[in-house]
C-alpha cells in the first residue's frame, strides 16, 4: 500500500487535498503534517512514498524540509504545492529532485493528473524493485546449489574450470593461495541443523559447504592471511561445535585436513580430514591430521597408500578384488617385517575404517569395522579382515543391484527437461534414490564428463535455439535457460562456444539474411 504525506500549515488546504486524493485513490494511506519540523518527524515514523510539500511555512520551509528528507530517504518522491510561481523556487525544487509542482489553488483535474503521474512512477519502480529482489533471491539460491555441487565435484571428481573460476568471483572469496578441508561428523537425527551450520560458516569467513552425506559435512575453508592456519581452524571448529551444545546425545566431531596450495590438491586435504576423525572419543572434539599419531612400526610407507585419494577411487568404482589384494598385501608386509599383532590389528582397522567411510559418503549402509576379538596371530587377523571386507562388499553390491539399468537414461532425460530449473546433485539424488557421489561417478563412467558439464551443455543448446529469435533479449534468455545472472551466463556461453551470446546471434542472423 502506497503512503502519502500532505505537508501544509493551513488545515483547510490539507483537509481539501486529502479529501480529493482519498476519493480518487481509496487504497492509499494518507497522513498530514502542519509544518516542516513535523514533516521531518513523521517521515521517520510513517515512511511515505510521496510527499506533497507546501513551500512557504513558518520555521523550516518546504524546500529546506525536502532537502533534509531527500538526503536521508533518497527514494521518497516530492510534489511542491505553492502559491508562489517564481523561477527561483522552481529552479531550487528541480535541483532537489522534486518531481512536479501544483499551484494554489489547483483544479481537481490538475491535482489528480499531477499526483497520478508520480504515483504511477512509484508503482513501476516498486515492481522493478520487487522483480530485482526476486531475481536476486533466485540467484543466491542457485549460487548455493552450485557451491555444494562444485564442492562435491572437487572432492570426488574433476570439475569444469569455468565453474570454479566464476564461483570464486561471484562468492567474493578473498584472494588466497591456501585452503584446507574440515569434515564435520554430525550424529544421526541432527541433520536438520545443516542450515544453522551454514549460517555460522558464513559469519566466520570464506568457505564453501558441500552437501551433507550420511552424517558427514565437508567444508572447504579458504585461508585467512591474518591468522595462522591452526588458529583459524581451531576458531572455526569451536564455533561449529558450539552449535551442538544445545543438542542432547552423541557429540559432534571435526577433522581438519592438511593445508594445500590449490584446488587441485583439495581432495588430499579432504582425505586427511577423514583420517583425523577416526578416533571420536577424544576429550577435545576436533583433531588436525598432523596430530594423528604415527606408530613407530614397520609398514608405514605401504599403509600411507591407503590414505591416498586413489585408494578411495578404487572403492567408489567397486574394484573389490583390488581392495582385497591391497589389504592382504598389507597384512603380509606386517607379518614379514615382524610387526606386533596388536599394532598390526590397529593399523588394519584404520584401513577398514577408511573403506567404511568412503562407502558412507556414497550413501551405502555398511557394518562398522570393529573386530569382535583381539587376534592372537596373523591367521586370525587375515580371517577376520576377510570377513569384514566381505560384509562391506555385499553391502556395496546390494545397494546398486536394486537400481534399474536405464537409471542413467532417466537422469539425463530429467536434466534435459528441467535444465532451466535449479537442479543440483541433491535434487537428482532424491529423484532416483542414488547418492550424489554415485551420480557423479556414473556421469564420469558413462559419458566421460561430469554432471555440471552435462547440465551446462543442455542449457547452452537451449540458449542457441532461443538466440535465433531476435525478439528475445539476452537477459530474457538468461532466465529461460536456468541462469540468474546475465554476466555469468555470458561467461559460460563464451567459455563453451568461444563467442559471446551477442556475437553468436550476430553471426547466426547475419548468415541467414
Amino acid at each position: 500500500m502506497l503512503k502519502l504525506l500532505i505537508v501544509d500549515d493551513e488545515q483547510i488546504e490539507r483537509e481539501g487535498m486529502q479529501a480529493i486524493l482519498q476519493k480518487a485513490y481509496p487504497n492509499i494511506m494518507i497522513e498530514q503534517a502542519n509544518n516542516g519540523k513535523m514533516a521531518l518527524e513523521m517521515t521517520d515514523v510513517f515512511k511515505p512514498d510521496l510527499i506533497l510539500m507546501d513551500i512557504k511555512m513558518p520555521g523550516i520551509t518546504g524546500l529546506e524540509a525536502v532537502e533534509r528528507i531527500s538526503t536521508k530517504y533518497s527514494s521518497i518522491k516530492f510534489i511542491m504545492v505553492t502559491a508562489y510561481d517564481t523561477f527561483e523556487y522552481l529552479r531550487t525544487a528541480i535541483k532537489l529532485g522534486v518531481k512536479d509542482y501544483l499551484l494554489k489553488p489547483s483544479k481537481v483535474s490538475d491535482i489528480l493528473l499531477t499526483v497520478g503521474k508520480v504515483i504511477k512512477q512509484i508503482e513501476e519502480e516498486k515492481k522493478l524493485l520487487e522483480t530485482s529482489r526476486q531475481q536476486q533471491e533466485a540467484f543466491q539460491k542457485a549460487l548455493a546449489l552450485v557451491e555444494t555441487d562444485v564442492v562435491t565435484q572437487l572432492l570426488f571428481d574433476h570439475v569444469h574450470e569455468v565453474h570454479v573460476d566464476m564461483l570464486v568471483e561471484m562468492l567474493d572469496i578473498s584472494s588466497t593461495n591456501e585452503m584446507f578441508v574440515m569434515s564435520v561428523l554430525i550424529p544421526r537425527g541432527q541433520e536438520n541443523l545443516y542450515s544453522v551450520i551454514k549460517d555460522k560458516i558464513r559469519q566466520c569467513g570464506d568457505a564453501w559447504l558441500g552437501a551433507l552425506y550420511g552424517n558427514q559435512l565437508p567444508i572447504i575453508v579458504f585461508r585467512d592471511p591474518n591468522k595462522s592456519f591452526r588458529l583459524q581452524a581451531m576458531s572455526l571448529a569451536r564455533e561449529i561445535l558450539s552449535l551442538s551444545k544445545s543438542n542432547q546425545g552423541e557429540e559432534w566431531f571435526i577433522g581438519v585436513g592438511s593445508l594445500c596450495s590449490s584446488l587441485e590438491q583439495i581432495r588430499q586435504s579432504y582425505h586427511d580430514s577423514l583420517i583425523a576423525t577416526i578416533d571420536t572419543t577424544l576429550p577435545v572434539k576436533y583433531r588436525f591430521y598432523s596430530d594423528v599419531p604415527v606408530l613407530e612400526d614397520k609398514g608405514n610407507e605401504q599403509l600411507s597408500r591407503f590414505r591416498e585419494k586413489e585408494f578411495s577411487d578404487v572403492i567408489r568404482l567397486g574394484n573389490w578384488e583390488e581392495v582385497h589384494t591391497n589389504v592382504v598385501d598389507l597384512i603380509q608386509r606386517f607379518e614379514k617385517e615382524g610387526a606386533g599383532i596388536i599394532q598390526s590389528q590397529q593399523r588394519l582397522l584404520e584401513v577398514l575404517w577408511i573403506i567404511s567411510r568412503v562407502m558412507s559418503e556414497m550413501g551405502i549402509e555398511t557394518v562398522i569395522p570393529l573386530y569382535s576379538f583381539q587376534a592372537q596371530d596373523y591367521r586370525q587377523l587375515r580371517v577376520e579382515a576377510a570377513h569384514l571386507l566381505e560384509k562391506m562388499k555385499r553391502a556395496y553390491i546390494e545397494h546398486y543391484n536394486q537400481f534399474e539399468v536405464n537409471t542413467m537414461k532417466h537422469i539425463k532425460q530429467f536434466i534435459y527437461e528441467h535444465s532451466h530449473e535449479d537442479i543440483s546433485l541433491d535434487t537428482l539424488s532424491s529423484r532416483v534414490g542414488l547418492s550424489p557421489i554415485y551420480i557423479s561417478k556414473m556421469f564420469k563412467e558413462k559419458l566421460g564428463i561430469n554432471y555440471i558439464d552435462f547440465l551446462t551443455e543442455c542449457r547452452i543448446e537451449k540458449a542457441k535455439t532461443l538466440l535465433c529469435n531476435p525478439e528475445k533479449s539476452i537477459k530474457e534468455i538468461t532466465f529461460e535457460v536456468g541462469y540468474h545472472d546475465p554476466n555469468y551466463f555470458s561467461k559460460v556461453f563464451r567459455k563453451v562456444c568461444n563467442v559471446s551470446p551477442k556475437e553468436f546471434r550476430k553471426e547466426l542472423l547475419g548468415s541467414n539474411s
